[in-house]
């Protein structure tokens, strides 16, 4: 007899089975079946029972959440485990399930290998599921752990894979191929998300898109090793599964001791925008997200980069506050000996040098212009030229008897070690309470290599990851004010683990916004745009060097955590006034962009669209790039999502008053010269007609429901 587990919320139905002598297995996950009809469900599981094969086992098996060797699984290892002298391969038989509506937590042992593991499934109310295990050693001897991943059913008409790569400056770019019989397999070993993480992993129906087809999607969310894989056997069963990457030695369990897997994601959508959307509502959800009203920010790194002189940061504050920034962040620079990027880092005090009067100077004119005081901090690393690193060598994340490569002129600082751990969270914790500081800029700037615990000669990185978290919990609990950005050489950390901790992450380092409406369209199917950095640089970007005009710049920041990365002394006066006008569209616009449901538009590969619409879809606002010059002028509309199809909407371009129009001074559409109304259902079905733009320039449309 089969025991059936239904849960459903938020459009989704994940449907469970389990025989007497097995841990659950997931028989249906997508669209909600909307029935808790048993004959129903008992279909569902009866139609997911695979056949007897030739040379396959005699009784076939459910493959389950956990898959086991005697299931007949030959794909990725589930859980490999090892005692000394032996291998183990598990056999776990159900000792207690717990259903809830939207929960089950099953427990299973197998008393001959000695281990006992707890499985855990949370439906979401938005629709996406997460799953974590914890296995436990009930044996007499060591346990070592080589890997544990969940994994879970996709359909066999999911036949196309879409996953990110990327590197520094250039994060999350797309990858697409064909699912085939065996595995395709995304492994990170940097010690970090990386930027050329998986970030998210699809299987889809052929063709599908942000708006067409069927897509099942996992993430681990772990700022660590990791690996994500989707496999299809030689029988045409398809799985994605996700685990830690758990290098020998790392995870040793002495007898009573557990260890926890961190939580995989699943979202199902009828489109990549719709699986992304309920990622977004699952953040959006949590009590602890960042309220409306994300403050502008300016941040000095490529204002003064290393020249902390009090004067001109003054003087940029007090320019800041003129155009309306509200939050004002001092860069990497501030503390003893750090006149460069090759000494300093690990020593948390502020350079009576450079500071003779500390930082209450700037503070108090920051605070006096009505503005947010935020400091950076690299907490997990340090130079060799430092205090710390020569004091305490064995505080470094590396081999015994040497020192790994230096990146960055960097080494790890193993904040694992308990005298390391204690040193950080006194020195943020003070600095953070002697000032009263808003904001940690939390950057993390190198990868891991060799990264060994030189008290225990074991690898590092599980305890390194933990103990990161562990530490950004520290401090917001003793600062409960301060709100953390979680930065990595731009946007190498940015997962569903880390954003537990913080409250923003720097998207990227590279500011030219040809770059970023890439990059912040494969990280916003992750992130909300409120929880990502998106600052305008000057014109000639720093990063690639392209000089691009300033209304490319701001509609490119316009769509997320809105703040600026210029030296903005040196902008002209009518940039000045340009940029006043848009932070206060900024400022108008972000309830809307930060709780509006993103909806990423289909357009040639020259142009670059999104539309942000409200909760009851009474505003949207719609931006559109050109980062290319069109194969066709002006090509086909640009078809819009989400609106009422019943309702009229007054189109309106948004451009400041001070802003130089170029474009409105050619043949364009009516609408992008003057408001005009339009059906929704005309908008969506047939399109609104494209306005003729030259590569790099940029329009913003608000609708109004009438």
């Amino acid at each position: 007899m089969t025991d059936i587990t239904h849960l459903s919320s938020g459009g989704v139905s994940i449907v469970l089975g389990a025989e007497p002598d097995a841990l659950p297995s997931i028989a249906y996950w997508g669209r909600s079946l909307c029935t808790d009809d048993p004959g129903v469900l008992a279909d569902v599981v009866a139609a997911g029972r695979a056949p007897r094969a030739t040379s396959e086992p005699d009784e076939p098996r459910a493959v389950g959440i956990l898959p086991e060797a005697r299931q007949g699984w030959f794909g990725p290892t589930g859980l490999a485990v090892s005692r000394p002298g032996r291998s183990v391969f598990a056999a776990f038989t159900p000792t207690r399930v717990d259903v809830s509506p939207a929960h089950l937590t099953a427990t299973g042992i197998d008393q001959e290998a000695g281990l006992e593991l707890r499985l855990r499934v949370e439906l979401q109310p938005s629709g996406v599921v997460r799953a974590d295990a914890r296995l436990t050693n009930i044996g007499a001897d060591e346990l070592e752990v080589h890997g544990l991943d969940l994994a879970w059913p996709i359909p066999a008409r999911a036949h196309e894979l879409l996953d990110f790569t990327g590197r520094h400056g250039r994060e999350r770019q797309p990858q697409r191929m064909p699912l085939v019989d065996g595995t395709h397999l995304r492994e990170n070993r940097r010690g970090r998300t990386g930027p050329d993480a998986a970030t998210l992993l699809f299987a889809g129906t052929p063709g599908f898109d942000e708006g067409h087809g069927e897509v099942w999607g996992i993430h681990l969310g772990w700022s660590g090793n990791q690996r994500v894989w989707a496999h299809r056997t030689n029988g045409g069963t398809g799985r994605l599964g996700a685990g830690e990457l758990l290098e020998p030695q790392e995870i040793v369990l002495q007898p009573g001791e557990t260890y926890e897997t961190p939580w995989t994601y699943l979202a199902y959508g009828a489109g990549l925008d719709d699986a992304s959307a309920r990622i977004h509502a699952m953040l959006r959800d949590r009590p602890t997200h960042p309220a409306v009203g994300r403050p502008v920010t300016l941040n000095t790194w490529e204002a003064v980069y290393f020249d902390h002189s009090l004067p001109p940061l003054l003087e940029l504050a007090d320019l800041a506050a003129d155009l309306g920034v509200e939050r004002f962040v001092l860069d990497d620079g501030w503390f003893t000996g750090r006149r460069h990027d090759r000494a300093g880092l690990g020593d948390w005090f502020v350079d009576a040098d450079v500071w003779p009067d500390g930082l209450d100077p700037l503070v108090r004119r920051v605070r006096g212009r009505g503005m947010q005081f935020g400091l950076w901090f690299e907490p997990e690393m340090v130079n060799p030229d430092s205090d710390v690193a020569r004091t305490h060598p064995e505080w470094i994340l590396g081999p015994v008897h040497r020192d790994p490569p230096l990146a960055r002129h960097q080494l790890v600082l193993n904040i694992a070690h308990p005298d390391a751990f204690e040193y950080l969270a006194e020195r943020i914790v003070e600095v953070v309470t002697a000032h009263r500081i808003d904001f940690i800029k939390w950057d993390h700037n190198r990868d891991l290599v060799e990264p060994v615990d030189r008290v225990t000669g074991r690898g590092g990185v599980h305890r390194q990851t933990r103990a990161a978290y562990r530490l950004m919990a520290h401090v917001r609990e003793a600062c409960p004010w301060v709100e953390i950005e979680s930065c990595s050489a731009g946007g190498g950390r940015i997962d569903l683990g880390v954003v537990e901790h913080v409250d923003r992450f720097w998207t990227s380092d590279s500011n030219d916004p040809v770059e970023r409406q890439r990059i912040q369209r494969g990280t916003s199917l992750l992130m909300p745009p409120e929880l990502l950095g998106a600052h305008v640089g000057a014109a000639a970007a720093h990063v690639t060097g392209r000089v691009t005009p300033l209304a490319l710049r701001a509609i490119t920041a316009l769509v997320g955590s809105f703040g600026l990365e210029w030296d903005v002394r040196e902008a002209s006066a009518g940039e000045q006034r340009e940029l006043v006008g848009w932070i206060r569209e900024v400022k108008r616009l972000r309830p809307l962009v930060e709780r509006g449901r993103l909806h990423r538009l289909e357009l040639p590969a020259s142009l670059v669209a999104q539309q942000v619409v409200s909760a009851d879809r009474a505003r949207s606002l719609v931006t559109i790039a050109a980062l290319d010059s069109p194969t066709h002028v002006p090509g086909g509309p640009l078809r819009l999502r989400g609106l009422d199809r019943d309702a009229r909407y007054a189109a309106t371009r948004v451009v400041p008053d001070c802003g130089d129009d170029p474009s409105g001074r050619r043949a364009q559409p009516e609408w992008w010269l003057q408001p005009t109304d339009w059906s929704g259902a005309v908008l969506m079905e047939v399109g609104l007609p494209l306005p003729v733009l030259h590569p790099l320039e940029a329009g913003l449309v608000e609708l109004t429901r009438r």
